[in-house]
């Protein structure tokens, strides 16, 4: 690695986390000022539990969120800062193409962009579930209920279906059950009970009160009864379905229940999907804005530094405005989450091509 690319990537990183340095504490003051009378309400919180079990899974959420924000900034700042002390030019004049001088700000991509991924796959995911255990127990003061679930219907196989009006996770009992079973369209058994219970000793479900019905061509054939045991192709734990679960499982965990749900013939498991793909979405996205920002950068215009900043900043903020619009749109039965997730770095790597053209010129 040359002299010069030891400078350039010295600066790419060095940028990148005074930013991070100097926008992280803001928030953390911004936040302070909004909860600091909601701690004082409770007395068993210590300073130690505020800044271990809060503040410090805060600060890995709002920075891997904050990130390319601050890798932006960074990169278009000591850029334009090069660009303004004709330190491009002497470059230039040395016959180093554009190209060549992008090579350390890509290492430098590299490097942030594997960081990135670490974060979100694996630890992101448990800091969410920290913070956000901690704010409903403490600053909403609200029971996130986990152990009972109502209203679900779930599709065991191609052909059978069950619904239940609630479940208790905890005792594992169930009240208004019902187990249909199709042939095509057409119904062919019809199974419903007050109450179902899971027994754990051997997996089965014994049924109080039931009545079952038997479709054919013929007579159809009607049974019921006080109690009957019987056993069916799902677990207890399959019935709970929480769409804030996506943030607070590691990618592996995800991408399993994500297989685990399509088996069962959950309905919408888009919401799940946006955020798996975003998790790598995002940090690519490092080589894309670094493209964006060098471009605009190493142009010296009459204005300063503070053109670019200018407009790099607003393209920064139609970019997150964009991620913000997929995410809520991907999550929609109907749509195609992993085109909408990409759709903000397909759009601004087509700006990135665009600048990069002009700017070697």
């Amino acid at each position: 690695m040359r002299i010069l690319d030891k400078y350039i990537l010295k600066k790419y990183l060095t940028s990148f986390v005074f930013v991070l340095l100097i926008l992280i504490p803001v928030i953390i003051a911004v936040n302070v000022s909004e909860k600091i009378d909601k701690f004082l309400r409770n007395p068993e919180l210590t300073v130690g539990s505020i800044i271990s079990d809060y503040y410090v899974n805060f600060i890995v959420t709002i920075g891997n969120m904050i990130l390319p924000l601050a890798l932006f900034i960074s990169v278009l700042f000591f850029t334009s800062k090069l660009a303004g002390n004709t330190e491009i030019i002497a470059m230039n004049s040395a016959k180093i193409s554009f190209a060549r001088f992008l090579k350390p700000y890509f290492i430098g991509a590299t490097i942030v962009t594997i960081f990135s991924l670490l974060l979100n796959h694996f630890i992101v995911p448990q800091s969410s579930k920290i913070h956000s255990d901690f704010e409903n127990k403490y600053i909403k003061k609200r029971k996130v209920d986990y152990n009972n679930v109502t209203d679900v219907n779930l599709q065991l196989s191609e052909n059978d279906y069950i619904y239940v009006k609630s479940f208790n996770l905890k005792r594992n009992v169930g009240f208004d059950f019902c187990y249909e079973r199709y042939d095509g369209i057409q119904l062919k058994e019809k199974l419903i009970c007050d109450n179902i219970r899971f027994r754990e000793k051997d997996s089965s479900y014994r049924m109080t009160n039931f009545y079952k019905r038997e479709l054919s061509e013929g007579d159809d054939v009607i049974s019921f009864g006080r109690r009957m045991d019987t056993v069916f192709s799902f677990m207890p734990d399959d019935l709970l379905h929480v769409e804030s679960f996506a943030k607070e499982m590691r990618t592996p965990k995800l991408m399993e229940y994500i297989e685990v749900s399509r088996a069962r013939g959950r309905g919408n498991l888009n919401t799940y999907l946006v955020e798996l793909y975003k998790r790598t979405s995002l940090p690519i996205s490092s080589y894309i804005l670094t493209l964006i920002a060098v471009s605009l950068g190493s142009v010296k215009r009459r204005g300063g530094i503070g053109v670019n900043l200018a407009i790099g900043i607003t393209l920064m903020f139609i970019y997150v405005f964009l991620l913000k619009i997929v995410e809520v749109i991907g999550g929609s039965a109907d749509s195609n989450p992993m085109f909408l997730v990409w759709l903000p770095n397909i759009i601004f790597a087509a700006i990135a091509i665009y600048l990069y053209i002009n700017a070697r010129k």
